[in-house]
C-alpha cells in the first residue's frame, strides 16, 4: 500500500485535506481501544514505522514485542530531537513510548472494545492511558535520577 493510499484508508481523505487533522483528532481519540487509537494517529510516521520498523521486526520477534520495540524506537526518534535541541541526551520519550506500546500489546491482548459507548467516554480513556503512561514515565524518571 502506498503513503496516499494509507493516509486517505485511515483519515478518511487524502492527505493535505482541509479535513485531514480534524478527522484524525476524531477517529483516533474516539478509537474503540488503546491499540486502535494508534492506527489513527499520526498515519504518515505510523506508515513509515510500519514499513521500516515494524514489519522487520515482526519477522524475527513476536509481534508484541515488536510493537513494543518500534514505539521504544519512535520515542528514540523523538529524544534525538530533543536531544539536538536541549544539547543534551534525554531519554524521556523513549521510556513514555515504551510504555504506551506496552499498553497497545496488552490492549490488544483483552481485546476490549468501547465502540458501543461515547466519543467523550472513549477519548477519556484513551487519554487517560497516555496520561498513565506519562506519569508513570515522571516517576520512573524521578526515581532513577537518584541514582
Amino acid at each position: 500500500m502506498k503513503l496516499s493510499e494509507y493516509v486517505k484508508k485511515r483519515n478518511g481523505v487524502p492527505i493535505g485535506n482541509s479535513s485531514s487533522l480534524q478527522n484524525n483528532l476524531q477517529r483516533s481519540l474516539g478509537a474503540k481501544n488503546f491499540s486502535t487509537f494508534w492506527n489513527f494517529w499520526n498515519p504518515i510516521f505510523g506508515y513509515y514505522l510500519g514499513l521500516k520498523i515494524f514489519k522487520p521486526l515482526k519477522k524475527v520477534l513476536p509481534a508484541g514485542l515488536s510493537l513494543v520495540l518500534t514505539f521504544a524506537f519512535c520515542g528514540f526518534i523523538h529524544d534525538l530531537v530533543t536531544t539536538l535541541v536541549r544539547g543534551r541526551l534525554s531519554l524521556f520519550f523513549s521510556v513514555w513510548f515504551l510504555l504506551m506500546g506496552t499498553a497497545v500489546t496488552i490492549s490488544k491482548l483483552i481485546d476490549y472494545d468501547f465502540s458501543n459507548k461515547k466519543w467523550t467516554f472513549r477519548a477519556f480513556i484513551n487519554l487517560s492511558i497516555i496520561g498513565l503512561c506519562l506519569y508513570l514515565t515522571n516517576y520512573l524518571n524521578q526515581l532513577f535520577k537518584y541514582y
